[in-house]
């Protein structure tokens, strides 16, 4: 059985209608006086960490502590300011399949597997009322790597249930190839959503446990139960 569930944010649970994007355009025209900034640079799946070392690299800006702090104070006050100007919402039947997770028989843990940041994987989540749902995860901060970020994730996971898990005791769900081979990266299970840019058989290429068109098409009880041999 599954015992703990791990999500990815922006395509998975929410659309923010870009608003990290945009936080990201607006800190590095205000902390380091360079407008538009992140044209043509590629965003999903990425961590926040990699991304910043691979503006600062293409703009010339020492990646230093200071530097990084500079950039993701600047960072934080937009993301929260574009988020309450901005068009967004939670991705198709979040909610119900959040609810059917609590009502499994042995309710796995909610966690996220995230290239955000930690502070702004909570600023996003709270601006969509999501940030409660999650107990444990891994974020940005713990690596530019996305697979060590899946590590840290299933690591805390652990040591918050008081168990070792195996592979097959880890669902994650993401809407991108990265997401899929973070999974592989712990031996997890995957649950590929096309709510992201990607499409079903985009996904399928990449051969996650599940590939669905939103998490309608999916139950809880279906990725939950043992798998059969």
């Amino acid at each position: 059985m599954v015992r703990l569930v791990l999500f990815d944010i922006d395509g998975t649970l929410l659309h923010t209608g870009g608003a990290g994007r945009k936080a990201f355009r607006e800190a590095l025209a205000t902390a380091f006086g360079i407008p538009n900034g992140t044209e043509g640079i590629e965003f999903a799946g990425r961590t926040d960490t990699g991304l910043v070392r691979q503006i600062f690299q293409r703009h010339g800006i020492e990646h230093s502590t200071g530097n990084q702090q500079h950039f993701f104070d600047a960072y934080y006050f937009w993301l929260d300011h574009i988020l309450s100007h901005n068009e967004g919402n939670h991705c198709p039947f979040i909610w119900d399949f959040l609810r059917q997770l609590s009502e499994q028989p042995k309710a796995p843990t909610l966690g996220l597997l995230t290239g955000n940041v930690r502070l702004g994987a909570e600023i996003k989540l709270r601006h969509f009322n999501l940030w409660q749902e999650f107990h444990t995860g891994g974020f940005g901060d713990d690596s530019e790597d996305r697979n060590l970020v899946a590590k840290a994730a299933r690591d805390r996971g652990c040591r918050f249930l008081g168990k070792e898990l195996r592979g097959e005791e880890i669902l994650v769900v993401g809407d991108t190839p990265l997401d899929v081979a973070c999974a592989k990266a712990i031996g997890a299970r995957s649950l590929a959503v096309a709510t992201g840019a990607s499409s079903v058989s985009d996904l399928l290429v990449h051969t996650p446990t599940w590939a669905v068109e939103h998490l309608g098409k999916i139950t809880a009880a279906d990725v939950c139960a043992p798998l059969a041999i």
